[in-house]
Protein backbone atom coordinates (compact mmCIF):
# COMPACT_ATOMS: atom_id res chain seq x y z
CA UNK A 1 0.00 0.00 0.00
CA UNK A 2 2.83 2.36 0.85
CA UNK A 3 4.41 1.57 -2.50
CA UNK A 4 1.21 2.45 -4.36
CA UNK A 5 0.82 5.66 -2.34
CA UNK A 6 4.42 6.59 -3.04
CA UNK A 7 3.97 5.94 -6.73
CA UNK A 8 0.84 8.10 -6.88
CA UNK A 9 2.63 10.89 -5.03
CA UNK A 10 5.55 10.71 -7.44
CA UNK A 11 3.23 10.77 -10.46
CA UNK A 12 1.37 13.79 -9.05
CA UNK A 13 4.51 15.83 -8.55
CA UNK A 14 6.02 14.61 -11.81
CA UNK A 15 2.91 15.71 -13.73
CA UNK A 16 2.78 19.07 -11.93
CA UNK A 17 6.45 19.67 -12.67
CA UNK A 18 6.01 18.78 -16.34
CA UNK A 19 3.18 21.30 -16.67
CA UNK A 20 4.94 24.11 -14.83
CA UNK A 21 6.02 27.16 -16.81
CA UNK A 22 9.80 27.44 -17.13
CA UNK A 23 11.24 30.77 -18.32
CA UNK A 24 14.99 30.84 -18.93
CA UNK A 25 15.35 34.64 -19.13
CA UNK A 26 16.80 34.94 -15.62
CA UNK A 27 19.20 32.05 -16.22
CA UNK A 28 20.25 33.70 -19.47
CA UNK A 29 20.74 37.09 -17.79
CA UNK A 30 22.90 35.52 -15.10
CA UNK A 31 25.10 33.82 -17.70
CA UNK A 32 25.57 36.94 -19.78
CA UNK A 33 25.61 39.46 -16.92
CA UNK A 34 29.29 38.87 -16.23
CA UNK A 35 30.14 40.05 -19.74
CA UNK A 36 31.38 43.61 -19.27
CA UNK A 37 30.33 44.84 -22.71
CA UNK A 38 26.84 43.40 -22.33
CA UNK A 39 26.43 44.90 -18.89
CA UNK A 40 27.67 48.25 -20.18
CA UNK A 41 24.86 48.40 -22.74
CA UNK A 42 22.02 46.88 -20.66
CA UNK A 43 22.44 48.96 -17.51
CA UNK A 44 21.99 52.39 -19.18
CA UNK A 45 18.73 51.28 -20.83
CA UNK A 46 17.27 50.27 -17.46
CA UNK A 47 18.58 53.42 -15.77
CA UNK A 48 17.05 55.60 -18.48
CA UNK A 49 13.63 54.02 -17.89
CA UNK A 50 13.93 54.54 -14.14
CA UNK A 51 14.88 58.18 -14.69
CA UNK A 52 12.01 58.82 -17.10
CA UNK A 53 9.42 57.38 -14.72
CA UNK A 54 10.42 59.47 -11.73
CA UNK A 55 7.77 62.01 -10.67
CA UNK A 56 8.29 65.52 -12.04
CA UNK A 57 10.84 64.38 -14.63
CA UNK A 58 10.35 66.78 -17.59
CA UNK A 59 11.04 64.07 -20.17
CA UNK A 60 8.21 61.94 -18.74
CA UNK A 61 5.74 64.03 -20.71
CA UNK A 62 7.48 63.06 -23.96
CA UNK A 63 6.28 59.44 -23.64
CA UNK A 64 3.24 59.72 -25.88
CA UNK A 65 0.39 57.24 -26.14
CA UNK A 66 0.30 56.62 -29.88
CA UNK A 67 0.12 53.03 -31.09
CA UNK A 68 3.64 51.69 -31.65
CA UNK A 69 4.08 49.22 -34.49
CA UNK A 70 6.76 46.56 -34.00
CA UNK A 71 7.78 44.58 -37.12
CA UNK A 72 8.48 40.94 -36.29
CA UNK A 73 10.66 38.38 -38.05
CA UNK A 74 9.92 34.75 -37.16
CA UNK A 75 12.88 32.38 -37.57
CA UNK A 76 11.41 28.85 -37.65
CA UNK A 77 14.20 26.34 -36.98
CA UNK A 78 13.10 22.74 -37.43
CA UNK A 79 14.77 19.38 -37.10
CA UNK A 80 11.56 17.40 -37.65
CA UNK A 81 8.42 18.10 -39.67
CA UNK A 82 6.43 18.66 -36.46
CA UNK A 83 8.72 21.54 -35.52
CA UNK A 84 8.13 23.29 -38.85
CA UNK A 85 5.02 25.05 -37.61
CA UNK A 86 2.43 26.33 -40.06
CA UNK A 87 1.79 29.89 -41.16
CA UNK A 88 -1.61 29.58 -39.45
CA UNK A 89 0.06 28.81 -36.12
CA UNK A 90 2.34 31.83 -36.53
CA UNK A 91 -0.58 34.09 -37.45
CA UNK A 92 -2.50 32.87 -34.41
CA UNK A 93 0.37 33.97 -32.19
CA UNK A 94 0.45 37.46 -33.69
CA UNK A 95 -3.32 37.74 -33.22
CA UNK A 96 -3.05 36.66 -29.58
CA UNK A 97 -0.22 39.12 -28.93
CA UNK A 98 -2.14 42.01 -30.37
CA UNK A 99 -5.18 41.21 -28.26
CA UNK A 100 -3.12 40.80 -25.09
CA UNK A 101 -1.14 44.01 -25.63
CA UNK A 102 -4.33 46.00 -26.34
CA UNK A 103 -6.38 44.49 -23.49
CA UNK A 104 -8.82 43.11 -26.04
CA UNK A 105 -8.35 39.47 -25.02
CA UNK A 106 -11.70 37.79 -24.44
CA UNK A 107 -10.64 36.37 -21.05
CA UNK A 108 -9.99 39.82 -19.58
CA UNK A 109 -13.43 39.43 -18.00
CA UNK A 110 -11.74 36.97 -15.63
CA UNK A 111 -9.55 39.68 -14.08
CA UNK A 112 -10.61 39.97 -10.41
CA UNK A 113 -12.52 43.16 -9.60
CA UNK A 114 -9.74 44.16 -7.18
CA UNK A 115 -7.26 44.38 -10.07
CA UNK A 116 -9.51 45.25 -13.01
CA UNK A 117 -8.88 49.00 -12.74
CA UNK A 118 -5.15 48.37 -13.14
CA UNK A 119 -5.42 46.47 -16.44
CA UNK A 120 -3.94 48.49 -19.31
CA UNK A 121 -4.00 48.78 -23.07
CA UNK A 122 -0.25 48.88 -23.80
CA UNK A 123 -0.87 50.34 -27.28
CA UNK A 124 1.92 48.29 -28.82
CA UNK A 125 1.03 46.15 -31.83
CA UNK A 126 3.03 43.50 -33.65
CA UNK A 127 3.05 42.69 -37.36
CA UNK A 128 4.93 40.23 -39.50
CA UNK A 129 7.48 42.36 -41.34
CA UNK A 130 6.35 43.30 -44.84
CA UNK A 131 9.62 44.82 -46.02
CA UNK A 132 13.18 43.57 -45.63
CA UNK A 133 16.24 45.77 -45.11
CA UNK A 134 16.66 46.23 -48.87
CA UNK A 135 13.05 47.34 -49.37
CA UNK A 136 11.93 44.02 -50.88
CA UNK A 137 8.69 42.26 -50.04
CA UNK A 138 8.91 39.63 -47.31
CA UNK A 139 6.48 37.42 -45.42
CA UNK A 140 8.39 38.02 -42.18
CA UNK A 141 8.80 34.24 -41.81
CA UNK A 142 12.15 32.50 -42.31
CA UNK A 143 12.20 28.70 -42.34
CA UNK A 144 15.42 26.78 -41.92
CA UNK A 145 16.07 23.10 -41.33
CA UNK A 146 18.71 22.47 -38.69
CA UNK A 147 20.78 19.50 -37.57
CA UNK A 148 20.37 20.60 -33.96
CA UNK A 149 17.95 18.31 -32.13
CA UNK A 150 17.24 21.05 -29.58
CA UNK A 151 18.66 24.32 -28.31
CA UNK A 152 19.36 25.81 -24.89
CA UNK A 153 19.62 29.37 -23.60
CA UNK A 154 23.07 29.88 -25.11
CA UNK A 155 22.05 31.77 -28.28
CA UNK A 156 23.12 29.02 -30.67
CA UNK A 157 19.80 29.41 -32.52
CA UNK A 158 20.80 32.98 -33.39
CA UNK A 159 23.86 32.01 -35.42
CA UNK A 160 23.81 30.20 -38.75
CA UNK A 161 27.20 28.64 -37.96
CA UNK A 162 25.71 26.74 -35.01
CA UNK A 163 22.55 25.49 -36.69
CA UNK A 164 20.53 28.65 -36.18
CA UNK A 165 19.66 31.70 -38.24
CA UNK A 166 21.24 35.14 -38.04
CA UNK A 167 19.03 37.98 -36.82
CA UNK A 168 17.75 40.82 -38.94
CA UNK A 169 18.60 44.36 -37.83
CA UNK A 170 17.42 44.31 -34.21
CA UNK A 171 17.06 48.09 -34.18
CA UNK A 172 14.23 47.77 -36.71
CA UNK A 173 12.84 44.25 -36.20
CA UNK A 174 11.88 42.08 -33.25
CA UNK A 175 13.55 38.75 -34.00
CA UNK A 176 11.72 35.70 -32.63
CA UNK A 177 13.34 32.29 -32.95
CA UNK A 178 10.86 29.40 -32.76
CA UNK A 179 12.58 26.07 -32.20
CA UNK A 180 12.87 23.00 -30.00
CA UNK A 181 14.12 23.94 -26.54
CA UNK A 182 15.69 21.47 -24.12
CA UNK A 183 15.31 21.34 -20.35
CA UNK A 184 11.54 21.97 -20.39
CA UNK A 185 12.13 25.67 -21.03
CA UNK A 186 9.31 27.47 -22.83
CA UNK A 187 11.49 30.39 -23.85
CA UNK A 188 13.75 33.27 -22.94
CA UNK A 189 14.32 36.87 -23.95
CA UNK A 190 17.13 39.39 -23.94
CA UNK A 191 16.99 42.58 -21.91
CA UNK A 192 16.87 46.00 -23.60
CA UNK A 193 20.41 47.08 -24.48
CA UNK A 194 21.63 43.58 -25.34
CA UNK A 195 24.13 43.51 -28.25
CA UNK A 196 22.40 43.54 -31.63
CA UNK A 197 23.49 40.06 -32.71
CA UNK A 198 21.81 38.51 -29.64
CA UNK A 199 18.78 40.75 -29.15
CA UNK A 200 15.39 39.06 -29.42
CA UNK A 201 13.08 36.36 -28.11
CA UNK A 202 13.28 32.55 -28.24
CA UNK A 203 10.15 30.39 -27.82
CA UNK A 204 9.53 26.65 -27.93
CA UNK A 205 7.71 25.64 -31.12
CA UNK A 206 4.90 23.92 -29.19
CA UNK A 207 4.27 26.93 -26.91
CA UNK A 208 3.90 29.40 -29.78
CA UNK A 209 0.42 30.33 -30.96
CA UNK A 210 -3.06 29.06 -30.24
CA UNK A 211 -3.65 26.54 -33.06
CA UNK A 212 -1.60 23.80 -34.66
CA UNK A 213 1.20 22.00 -32.83
CA UNK A 214 0.74 23.56 -29.38
CA UNK A 215 0.48 21.82 -26.02
CA UNK A 216 -1.78 22.59 -23.12
CA UNK A 217 -1.60 24.39 -20.77
CA UNK A 218 0.61 26.68 -22.87
CA UNK A 219 -1.69 27.00 -25.88
CA UNK A 220 -3.06 30.55 -25.58
CA UNK A 221 0.03 32.39 -26.85
CA UNK A 222 0.96 33.76 -23.43
CA UNK A 223 4.56 32.51 -23.50
CA UNK A 224 5.20 35.11 -26.21
CA UNK A 225 3.44 37.82 -24.16
CA UNK A 226 5.60 36.90 -21.16
CA UNK A 227 8.90 36.82 -23.04
CA UNK A 228 8.20 39.99 -25.03
CA UNK A 229 7.43 41.59 -21.67
CA UNK A 230 11.04 40.76 -20.72
CA UNK A 231 12.25 42.07 -24.11
CA UNK A 232 10.49 45.32 -23.18
CA UNK A 233 12.19 45.51 -19.80
CA UNK A 234 9.72 43.85 -17.41
CA UNK A 235 10.83 41.54 -14.61
CA UNK A 236 8.96 38.67 -13.01
CA UNK A 237 6.46 39.89 -10.43
CA UNK A 238 8.48 38.60 -7.48
CA UNK A 239 11.66 40.32 -8.67
CA UNK A 240 13.32 36.91 -8.97
CA UNK A 241 14.00 36.73 -5.25
CA UNK A 242 11.93 35.97 -2.17
CA UNK A 243 9.49 38.90 -1.76
CA UNK A 244 11.51 40.90 -4.28
CA UNK A 245 10.69 44.05 -6.25
CA UNK A 246 9.81 44.11 -9.96
CA UNK A 247 10.18 47.94 -10.04
CA UNK A 248 6.52 48.40 -11.01
CA UNK A 249 4.47 50.45 -8.58
CA UNK A 250 1.05 48.86 -9.13
CA UNK A 251 1.92 45.13 -9.03
CA UNK A 252 1.53 43.74 -5.50
CA UNK A 253 4.64 42.30 -3.91
CA UNK A 254 4.59 38.53 -3.86
CA UNK A 255 6.75 35.89 -2.29
CA UNK A 256 7.49 33.81 -5.38
CA UNK A 257 5.96 32.57 -8.62
CA UNK A 258 2.59 30.93 -9.09
CA UNK A 259 1.88 28.09 -11.49
CA UNK A 260 -1.24 26.30 -12.60
CA UNK A 261 -4.49 28.20 -12.01
CA UNK A 262 -4.66 29.53 -8.43
CA UNK A 263 -7.92 30.66 -6.89
CA UNK A 264 -8.41 34.32 -6.05
CA UNK A 265 -7.26 35.59 -3.63
CA UNK A 266 -3.88 33.86 -3.49
CA UNK A 267 -2.44 35.45 -0.35
CA UNK A 268 1.22 34.94 0.57
CA UNK A 269 3.34 36.27 3.40
CA UNK A 270 4.33 39.22 1.20
CA UNK A 271 0.80 40.21 0.22
CA UNK A 272 -1.15 40.75 3.44
CA UNK A 273 -3.52 43.29 1.86
CA UNK A 274 -6.25 40.72 1.17
CA UNK A 275 -6.08 40.86 -2.63
CA UNK A 276 -3.01 38.66 -2.68
CA UNK A 277 -0.82 37.86 -5.69
CA UNK A 278 -1.57 39.13 -9.19
CA UNK A 279 -1.20 35.61 -10.55
CA UNK A 280 -3.23 36.51 -13.64
CA UNK A 281 -0.49 38.91 -14.79
CA UNK A 282 1.49 37.88 -17.87
CA UNK A 283 4.73 38.17 -15.89
CA UNK A 284 3.86 35.38 -13.45
CA UNK A 285 4.21 31.65 -14.21
CA UNK A 286 0.51 30.74 -14.26
CA UNK A 287 -1.00 28.64 -17.04
CA UNK A 288 -1.93 30.46 -20.23
CA UNK A 289 -5.66 30.19 -19.54
CA UNK A 290 -5.20 31.97 -16.20
CA UNK A 291 -3.19 34.95 -17.54
CA UNK A 292 -5.10 37.97 -18.79
CA UNK A 293 -3.46 41.35 -17.99
CA UNK A 294 -0.62 43.82 -17.90
CA UNK A 295 -0.89 46.80 -15.54
CA UNK A 296 -0.63 50.54 -16.15
CA UNK A 297 2.71 50.56 -14.34
CA UNK A 298 4.04 47.85 -16.63
CA UNK A 299 2.75 49.82 -19.62
CA UNK A 300 4.72 52.87 -18.49
CA UNK A 301 7.95 50.87 -18.17
CA UNK A 302 7.57 49.21 -21.56
CA UNK A 303 6.71 52.40 -23.42
CA UNK A 304 9.55 54.33 -21.75
CA UNK A 305 11.95 52.19 -23.78
CA UNK A 306 10.71 53.93 -26.94
CA UNK A 307 11.51 57.42 -25.60
CA UNK A 308 14.17 59.49 -27.32
CA UNK A 309 17.61 58.11 -26.54
CA UNK A 310 16.48 54.75 -25.22
CA UNK A 311 17.11 51.31 -26.67
CA UNK A 312 13.83 50.71 -28.55
CA UNK A 313 13.40 54.26 -29.89
CA UNK A 314 14.59 53.24 -33.36
CA UNK A 315 11.36 51.25 -33.86
CA UNK A 316 9.43 54.51 -34.10
CA UNK A 317 11.02 55.18 -37.49
CA UNK A 318 10.65 51.66 -38.87
CA UNK A 319 8.33 51.35 -41.86
CA UNK A 320 8.62 47.57 -42.13
CA UNK A 321 4.97 47.00 -41.22
CA UNK A 322 3.79 49.00 -44.23
CA UNK A 323 3.14 46.78 -47.25
CA UNK A 324 2.60 49.91 -49.37
CA UNK A 325 6.37 50.37 -49.47
CA UNK A 326 6.80 47.47 -51.84
CA UNK A 327 3.69 48.21 -53.87
CA UNK A 328 4.58 51.81 -54.64
CA UNK A 329 5.95 52.48 -58.08
CA UNK A 330 7.98 55.54 -59.03
CA UNK A 331 6.14 58.81 -58.53
CA UNK A 332 5.81 60.37 -61.95
CA UNK A 333 5.38 63.88 -63.26
CA UNK A 334 2.80 65.24 -63.22
CA UNK A 335 2.03 64.08 -59.71
CA UNK A 336 -1.58 63.28 -58.83
CA UNK A 337 -3.68 66.04 -57.37
CA UNK A 338 -2.26 66.53 -53.86
CA UNK A 339 -4.43 66.20 -50.76
CA UNK A 340 -4.17 68.44 -47.71
CA UNK A 341 -1.60 67.06 -45.30
CA UNK A 342 -1.13 67.76 -41.60
CA UNK A 343 -2.49 71.30 -41.39
CA UNK A 344 -5.23 72.02 -43.92
CA UNK A 345 -3.79 73.60 -47.06
CA UNK A 346 -0.30 72.04 -46.95
CA UNK A 347 0.77 70.87 -50.41
CA UNK A 348 3.51 68.28 -50.82
CA UNK A 349 4.68 66.75 -54.12
CA UNK A 350 7.76 64.62 -54.83
CA UNK A 351 9.52 64.36 -58.21
CA UNK A 352 12.38 61.81 -58.16
CA UNK A 353 14.93 61.80 -60.96
CA UNK A 354 16.94 58.54 -60.71
CA UNK A 355 19.06 59.45 -63.75
CA UNK A 356 20.44 62.58 -62.08
CA UNK A 357 20.20 61.14 -58.51
CA UNK A 358 18.14 64.05 -57.29
CA UNK A 359 14.67 64.47 -55.86
CA UNK A 360 12.63 67.63 -56.13
CA UNK A 361 10.20 68.47 -53.34
CA UNK A 362 7.44 70.96 -53.98
CA UNK A 363 6.05 72.16 -50.69
CA UNK A 364 3.55 74.98 -50.21
CA UNK A 365 2.75 75.35 -46.52
CA UNK A 366 -0.54 76.78 -45.40
CA UNK A 367 -0.63 80.32 -44.10
CA UNK A 368 1.09 80.63 -40.75
CA UNK A 369 2.96 77.31 -41.04
CA UNK A 370 6.70 77.53 -40.52
CA UNK A 371 9.29 76.15 -42.94
CA UNK A 372 9.58 72.43 -42.37
CA UNK A 373 12.49 70.08 -41.95
CA UNK A 374 12.93 67.17 -44.32
CA UNK A 375 14.32 63.71 -43.63
CA UNK A 376 14.90 60.82 -46.02
CA UNK A 377 14.85 57.27 -44.67
CA UNK A 378 15.42 53.78 -46.00
CA UNK A 379 12.52 51.34 -46.10
CA UNK A 380 13.25 50.20 -42.54
CA UNK A 381 13.64 53.67 -41.13
CA UNK A 382 17.38 54.40 -41.22
CA UNK A 383 17.90 58.14 -41.63
CA UNK A 384 20.16 58.85 -44.64
CA UNK A 385 19.52 62.54 -45.27
CA UNK A 386 18.36 65.54 -43.23
CA UNK A 387 17.83 69.12 -44.25
CA UNK A 388 15.32 71.96 -44.42
CA UNK A 389 12.92 73.24 -47.05
CA UNK A 390 13.98 76.81 -47.68
CA UNK A 391 11.64 77.58 -50.57
CA UNK A 392 8.57 76.25 -52.32
CA UNK A 393 10.55 74.01 -54.67
CA UNK A 394 13.69 72.32 -53.37
CA UNK A 395 16.01 69.99 -55.27
CA UNK A 396 18.04 67.65 -53.08
CA UNK A 397 21.24 65.97 -54.23
CA UNK A 398 20.96 62.25 -53.39
CA UNK A 399 24.00 61.04 -55.32
CA UNK A 400 25.35 59.44 -52.13
CA UNK A 401 22.38 57.05 -52.02
CA UNK A 402 22.08 53.73 -53.79
CA UNK A 403 19.00 52.89 -55.84
CA UNK A 404 16.04 51.63 -53.88
CA UNK A 405 12.88 52.61 -52.02
CA UNK A 406 13.00 55.65 -49.76
CA UNK A 407 10.63 57.58 -47.57
CA UNK A 408 10.50 61.35 -47.27
CA UNK A 409 9.21 62.83 -44.04
CA UNK A 410 8.20 66.45 -43.78
CA UNK A 411 7.92 67.72 -40.24
CA UNK A 412 8.36 70.57 -37.84
CA UNK A 413 10.61 69.73 -34.89
CA UNK A 414 9.66 66.29 -33.60
CA UNK A 415 6.11 66.52 -35.01
CA UNK A 416 5.91 64.69 -38.32
CA UNK A 417 3.18 65.94 -40.61
CA UNK A 418 3.38 63.50 -43.47
CA UNK A 419 5.41 60.95 -45.40
CA UNK A 420 5.71 60.00 -49.07
CA UNK A 421 7.35 57.01 -50.72
CA UNK A 422 9.56 57.16 -53.80
CA UNK A 423 12.00 55.01 -55.75
CA UNK A 424 15.43 56.26 -56.71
Amino acid sequence: MKTVYGLLTFLFFFTATQAQRICSSVEYAQKTGTNASTKKSIDPAAQHVTHLLRPNTPQRDTITNEIIQVPVVIHVLFNTAAQNISDAQIQSQLAALNKDFSSQNEDRINTPAAFKHLAADIRIQFCLAQVDAAGNRTTGIIRKQTNAISFTANDAMKNSLSGGDNPWDSKRYLNIWVCSLGGRSLGYATAPGTPADKDGVVIAFDAFGTVGNVRAPFNKGRTAAHEIGHWLGLQHLWGDTNCGDDNVEDTPQQQSYNFGCPSFPRVSSCSPNGNGDMFMNYMDFSDDACMNMFTSGQKNRMRALFATGNSRNSFLTSFACDSNLVQAGPIVTPAPEPAPIGTAGDIFKVYPNPVQSVVTIEYKPAAGIAVKSVGIYTAVGVNVFTGTLSKEKNTLDLSQLTSGIYIIRIGEGSSVFTTKIFKL
